[in-house]
């Protein structure tokens, strides 16, 4: 198994966040402040005709570049739906976790996607409401009948030694549950895929790629874990690109074309509570 388009994806979200979480102090002030020098930013983008989307290449299935050497994923189908909605050209702009918040402050990007929703950054950036899942969740075989934590009493679950999701499946898992812990997700998602243990945890992300990758296992997803679902990230003092940007999810959301998007990404229909 080749993993290194799984596991960077997860560790990659992490250090992403810690990196960001730094830049926001020294962000803060530029990104909170209304700016004279620019417009309100839902006339810019209807004067230009195009809007400019701050988005992730190499996260899989949320965004990375296809078999055509164009950008693809959940991420890239929900840009083009809000530039449809905003009758407007979308721009996607390459973006990593260290530079996304100054690209956003500068106004190199008018909205930035997979943004996880944080005390620290609703000091300094609004959000829209949800509108694609990440969370941690128990993936296992269709064949075993596991639908929440009472059912892995007895059954062998693996993780990563010490992460969020060796804590997260620790605390709600039975006393007869065996957790078999390894030293990184390699060596857990590899347990799960040769036999050695009936389940493992990991993000709802790296889960998509394993059961895209490995239908002879048949997995799918058994119930979730923690959650910080994604949202649009966007510019303060922006109340119209806002309120536009939510219909559109939320219309999205009405009409089935998000939970058409969540099952073609994440093999998993948009959860209820999302």
């Amino acid at each position: 198994m080749n993993h290194r388009s799984v596991t960077p994806t997860r560790t990659r979200r992490v250090f992403a966040t810690l990196a960001a979480t730094l830049a926001f102090t020294a962000l803060g002030a530029l990104c909170a402040l209304p700016s004279a020098a620019h417009a309100d930013a839902l006339d810019n983008i209807a004067k230009s005709g195009t809007v400019r989307i701050g988005v992730f290449e190499d996260y899989p299935p949320f965004g990375s570049i296809g078999p055509d050497m164009k950008p693809m994923g959940y991420d890239i189908d929900v840009a083009n739906l809000i530039g449809k909605a905003l009758n407007a050209k979308v721009e996607l702009v390459q973006v990593t976790g260290d530079n996304r918040m100054a690209y956003l402050a500068d106004h190199k990007a008018d909205m930035l996607l997979s943004v996880g929703q944080t005390p620290e950054r609703e000091k300094v950036i609004d959000f829209s409401q949800p509108y694609a899942p990440y969370y941690l969740a128990v993936f296992g075989p269709k064949a075993l009948p596991v639908k929440n934590a009472a059912d892995l009493a007895g059954k062998s679950i693996s993780v990563a030694r010490g992460t969020l999701e060796d804590l997260s499946v620790t605390k709600i898992a039975p006393p007869t549950a065996n957790i078999k812990r390894f030293d990184d997700p390699n060596g857990a998602i590899s347990a799960f895929l040769s036999g050695q243990v009936q389940l493992m945890v990991v993000g709802n992300d790296v889960g998509a790629t394993i059961l895209a990758r490995h239908p002879a296992n048949d997995p799918e997803q058994k119930f979730s874990l923690f959650s910080s679902p994604d949202h649009v990230g966007l510019n303060k003092n922006e109340p119209r690109l806002k309120q536009k940007v939510d219909e559109t999810i939320a219309k999205a959301r009405k009409d089935g074309t998000m939970n058409a998007i969540s099952q073609k990404w994440l093999r998993a229909p948009l959860p209820a509570d999302l």
